[in-house]
C-alpha cells in the first residue's frame, strides 16, 4: 500500500484524532465523514489496535511497508519497544524539519527535504526517512533561506518543542535530545500498536 496523499481532514475525522496535531479538523465537524457518519458501533479489540496504528501512520505520513520497517527496527533496540518505535518516527528528518517550524505540516516538510532545501551537519540531505541523531544540526540551504513557505511557517509557529532548537539568524537548528514520552503524541497508546504487530 502506497503513502496516503488524499485529504487529511477526512482521515482525522474518521479516526477522531487530529493527525495534523492542530485540532482544527475536529473543531468544525467532530463526527466521522460520510452519509452515516454519526453512527458508531462498539469497536472490537482488533479494531482499536488497528485504529491506534492508523493514527500514528497517518500522523507521520508513511506507507504501511515503511511503517512496519520502523517497527522492526524498534524491536532490535533495548528498552520499551513502543517508546523506541515512536522515538524512531519522531527522529525522522521530515518530522524534525516540521518540529523546528520550517514547515506548517509534515507533508510540506517532506517536500522541502525531497527538493533538496535541507542540510544535515552542513551536507544536503533529501531523504525524508533519514533518522536524525541527537546532537546533529539541521539547516536550510543558503539558496533556499528566503523561500516564502519557510518564512511563513516560522511566523506562524505557535510553540517550539523543548528537544529541538532553531536559530532564525543562522537558519540552523539542532536535535538536542530524545524527547520524553509525555512531550509528543500524548493521546497515543503505543502498547496497542505493539499488540497489533505482535498478534
Amino acid at each position: 500500500m502506497s503513502r496516503y496523499t488524499g485529504p487529511s481532514w477526512k482521515i482525522s475525522r474518521r479516526l477522531k484524532y487530529s493527525t495534523l496535531e492542530s485540532g482544527k479538523e475536529l473543531r468544525k465537524r467532530a463526527y466521522p465523514p460520510g452519509q452515516h457518519g454519526t453512527r458508531r458501533s462498539k469497536l472490537s479489540e482488533y479494531a482499536l489496535q488497528l485504529q491506534e496504528k492508523q493514527k500514528v501512520r497517518f500522523t507521520y505520513g508513511m506507507s504501511e511497508k515503511q511503517f512496519k520497517k520502523f517497527f522492526t527496527l524498534a524491536r532490535k533496540m533495548k528498552g520499551k519497544q513502543g517508546y523506541n518505535f515512536l522515538i524512531l518516527l519522531e527522529s525522522r528528518l521530515d518530522n524534525m524539519v516540521y518540529r523546528m517550524g520550517l514547515a506548517v505540516t509534515r507533508r510540506q516538510a517532506r517536500q522541502l527535504v525531497t527538493h533538496g532545501h535541507i542540510t544535515v551537519d552542513g551536507k544536503k540531505n533529501n531523504i525524508p526517512s533519514y533518522i536524525v541523531k541527537p546532537g546533529q544540526t539541521i539547516g536550510v540551504k543558503e539558496s533556499s533561506r528566503n523561500l516564502t513557505i519557510i518564512r511563513e511557517a516560522l511566523e506562524s509557529l505557535e510553540h517550539k518543542r523543548p528537544y529541538v532548537t532553531f536559530d532564525e539568524s543562522t537558519m540552523t537548528g539542532q536535535y538536542v535530545r530524545y524527547p520524553e514520552r509525555e512531550e509528543f503524541l500524548p493521546e497515543i497508546k503505543e502498547n496497542l500498536i505493539v499488540e497489533f504487530y505482535n498478534r
